[in-house]
């Protein structure tokens, strides 16, 4: 695979990406497609992954007809619909970890650059770089991370509307919430409520 692009499940991407740096590793996408190699990133990829091959042989008409048979979505789904934050936690800077327990415990609200470097004690500039050094995101980024993986949760369980749901987790315009949420996950907020929430669950279970 080296020098290929691949995919795996998001809980092995970093552990993957340290053991095998030239991998081409995409772990938001369930299925790529590299010409001879396609790889599969979930337990139940293998129904997009068999999807996916009815599609290179018989064709999309087939393919479709294919996942209508079967009861599932067509390919195009991709891992970080699924996928919670996962941040990195053992990569050994104390001052940094001090920091995301701080940010988890308060959900990344009212923070700001100089209040988390202060809460590490550290310089502005030192933090920024140990932080995504450790991190591998910038902290803006993180933040974002946590309250986004806030709001899916409330989406899941909820019935508060988006924009009640983009100001309980510390965003002033819910616009920016909406186009965040949906660069993390892949989703619009209302698509994310619509494919995960308990309302659905609730449906599903009736009818199975």
């Amino acid at each position: 695979l080296s020098g290929r692009a691949a995919t795996t499940h998001w809980a092995y991407r970093d552990a993957l990406a340290m053991r095998f740096p030239d991998i081409l590793l995409d772990a938001d996408k369930l299925v790529i497609d590299d010409g001879d190699i396609i790889t599969a990133g979930g337990y139940m990829a293998w129904t997009d992954l068999g999807l996916k091959l009815v599609d290179r042989v018989l064709g999309p008409t087939v393919m479709m007809d294919t996942a209508r048979f079967m009861l599932v979505d067509p390919p195009g789904r991709e891992q970080r619909f699924y996928s919670p934050f996962a941040p990195r936690l053992n990569h050994g800077d104390e001052a940094i970890l001090k920091v995301q327990h701080w940010l988890q415990a308060r959900g990344a609200r009212d923070v700001t650059l100089a209040t988390m470097a202060e809460h590490a004690a550290l310089e502005e500039r030192t933090f920024l770089r140990r932080f995504r050094n450790a991190t591998g995101l910038k902290p803006t980024e993180y933040c974002q991370h946590l309250r986004v993986g806030k709001a899916r949760e409330m989406l899941q369980a909820t019935t508060r509307s988006i924009d009640q749901i983009a100001w309980d987790v510390g965003y002033d315009d819910p616009g920016s919430f909406r186009k965040v949420f949906a660069r993390i996950t892949g989703l619009a907020p209302g698509d994310y409520r619509r494919r995960f929430g308990a309302e659905r669950a609730a449906v599903v279970g009736v009818g199975s």
